[in-house]
């Protein structure tokens, strides 16, 4: 039988495959609360940089990192983030959760077409 999900369905589907990617593979950086390391790794949790650079924060998961440094709630960050090799609908399922985890909410829906579209 085919399956069929409302957009809220496959929003919380993508919520949960994106913690089990998060924990997998940004936990050890951006630690279990999305705080980050001061200074070092920037916060997640409430981010402003996050939501006013989407598609930036975005490149720093496909490509990895970002090159200079950025300020994230006004801290100065200059520590290039690692490529980990994700696929695209991985990177769709981790900002979702990213987006609605730590007090950030985010309505839309980041999707797997949106990732691919995104170029260095």
């Amino acid at each position: 039988p085919i399956l069929i999900y409302s957009q809220k369905d496959s929003l919380a589907i993508s919520i949960n495959n994106g913690k089990s990617l998060y924990n997998d593979f940004c936990i050890i950086c951006n630690m279990h609360d999305g705080k980050g390391q001061k200074g070092i790794f920037p916060p997640l949790a409430k981010s402003d940089f996050l939501f006013k650079n989407m598609e930036e924060s975005i490149k720093a998961i496909k490509f990895g990192g970002i090159d200079g440094e950025i300020i994230v709630n006004g801290v100065k960050y200059d520590t290039k983030m690692e490529r980990m090799g994700l696929y695209d609908d991985e990177i769709a399922d981790i900002m979702n959760y990213i987006l609605n985890s730590w007090g950030n909410k985010y309505d839309k829906m980041i999707l797997e077409n949106y990732i691919r579209k995104i170029q260095k």
